[in-house]
C-alpha cells in the first residue's frame, strides 16, 4: 500500500532530494545535483516563487521506504498572462512502479482541484523558468546544467497515468570541429544596425547585470507557450545561484546608445565538475567534495547557451545574429571545445531550420505532458 505523505520536517526534505541517488545508481548518465542547492530551492522562505505562487512536495512511501516524490504548484502570473487555469508538477522521481507514480500525480491533481485549477501540466519546477521537460530520448548523454535527465520508464509511467503529449523541446549539440563563425559572421555583419555595441557582463556587479536582462526576457518570451513572467526577485535569486561559476565573457548585452535590447546568457557546464562530488561538498566533515568541485571547475569543457532574447522592437536586425556569433568567439577563445544549445520549442521552425543550417546537431528530446484535472 502507497502511502503519500507531505513535505514539512527537514528530514522528509532531505529524503525528498536523496531519493535520485537509489533511482539512478546504476545509470552512468545522471548528475547528482547538490544536495545544498537543491535544499535552499526547496525552501520557501528563501525561493522568491513562494512570494507570488504556491507549492507543495509530497512523498511516496511503501512499507517506510521513499520510493518516489512530486512537486505540484500554482504560478497565479501564468495563469494571469495566459488566461488559463492550470498547475504543474516537477522534481518527479519514482521506481518503476505505476501505482507509485498514480499516487503521486493523483496527489498532485488533488491538489490542484483543492485550488481551483483544472489542468495538469508538467514535468516543470515552478514553471519554464526552471528545470523542465521529460527526457524522451538522448538518455546516453549527461544532461547539462539546468537541464533534466530521467530514466527512459518515466514517459509510460505519466502516460499510463492519463498524461498526453503538450509540447515537445529540442536541445542541440555544437562541437569545437564545426566552425559556427563562419555561417553567422556574413549575415550578422549584413544585418546588424550600425549602432549596435555587443558587451560581456560586468564581473564586479554580476547582479545587478542579471536584473538588467529581467524585461528583455519577459518581453521576449512574452508570446512563447508556457512562457511564464520572471519577478526581479527570482532574477535576483537566479543571479546569485550562477554567479559563482558563470563566466562574465559569456553573459552578453547587446546595447543601443546604452541601453540593453537583448542579451545571450551562455554557462559553463557545472555538471562536468559535479559528477565526481556526489552532490555533497563536505563527507565525514572534511571538505573532500568541494575540493573536487573547484579541481572540476578548472577542467570544464562544455557550455550551455541558455537564453537568447530580443527586445520586440530590434528583432530582425541580426542582433540575434551578432550574440551567437560574439558568444560562440568567446566560447572558443575561453577553451570550451564543445556546446549545448536548449531548449528550443519543436514548432519554431524558424529558429531550428537555422541551428541546423549552422550545424548544430539535435540530440535530446524533453516532452510535457498535460492532462484536465476533476474538480472537487
Amino acid at each position: 500500500m502507497i502511502e503519500i505523505r507531505e513535505v514539512k520536517t527537514r528530514r522528509e526534505q532531505k529524503q525528498f532530494v536523496r531519493l535520485p541517488l537509489q533511482i539512478y545508481r546504476q545509470d552512468p548518465a545522471w548528475v547528482p545535483p547538490l544536495e545544498l542547492e537543491r535544499l535552499e530551492f526547496l525552501d520557501r522562505h528563501q525561493h522568491p516563487f513562494y512570494r507570488h505562487g504556491e507549492a507543495t512536495a509530497y512523498l511516496a512511501l511503501d512499507g517506510g521506504h521513499v520510493v518516489g516524490r512530486v512537486l505540484v504548484s500554482d504560478d497565479p502570473l501564468y495563469n494571469a498572462r495566459h488566461q488559463e487555469n492550470l498547475g504543474g508538477f516537477g522534481m518527479f522521481e519514482c521506481m518503476n512502479d505505476l501505482s507509485t507514480a498514480k499516487a503521486l500525480l493523483g496527489a498532485a491533481e488533488i491538489w490542484l482541484a483543492g485550488r481551483g485549477r483544472d489542468r495538469l501540466r508538467g514535468p516543470m519546477d515552478f514553471s519554464l523558468n526552471y528545470q523542465c521537460g521529460l527526457l524522451v530520448d538522448g538518455f546516453d548523454t549527461p544532461p547539462r546544467i539546468l537541464m533534466n535527465h530521467n530514466p527512459p520508464y518515466y514517459g509510460q509511467l505519466i502516460e499510463a497515468c492519463g498524461l498526453a503529449k503538450a509540447k515537445d523541446f529540442f536541445a542541440y549539440w555544437f562541437t569545437g570541429s564545426h566552425d559556427l563563425t563562419v555561417e553567422w559572421r556574413k549575415r550578422a555583419e549584413r544585418l546588424a544596425a550600425s549602432k549596435v555595441v555587443i558587451r560581456s557582463a560586468n564581473r564586479a556587479n554580476m547582479i545587478a547585470e542579471f536584473r538588467r536582462c529581467a524585461p528583455i526576457f519577459n518581453e521576449a518570451w512574452n508570446r512563447n507557450w508556457g512562457a511564464s513572467p520572471m519577478t526581479d526577485a527570482e532574477f535576483e535569486f537566479f543571479g546569485k545561484t550562477l554567479k559563482h561559476f558563470a563566466r562574465p565573457e559569456l553573459l552578453l548585452a547587446a546595447e543601443i546608445d546604452g541601453q540593453p535590447v537583448g542579451f545571450a546568457m551562455t554557462l559553463p557546464d557545472i555538471n562536468e565538475a559535479l559528477k565526481p562530488v556526489g552532490g555533497r561538498l563536505f563527507h565525514w566533515g572534511l571538505p573532500i567534495g568541494l575540493i573536487r568541485l573547484l579541481k572540476g571547475l578548472k577542467r570544464i569543457k562544455t557550455a550551455r547557451l541558455v537564453a537568447l532574447g530580443i527586445l520586440d522592437a530590434y528583432r530582425g536586425r541580426g542582433i540575434a545574429e551578432l550574440l551567437i556569433l560574439r558568444s560562440f568567439q568567446v566560447f572558443r577563445e575561453l577553451g570550451y571545445e564543445n556546446a549545448e544549445l536548449s531548449w528550443t520549442l519543436e514548432d519554431n521552425r524558424l529558429i531550428n531550420r537555422a541551428i541546423d543550417a549552422a550545424g548544430g546537431k539535435r540530440y535530446k528530446t524533453y516532452r510535457m505532458y498535460e492532462k484536465a484535472v476533476e474538480a472537487i
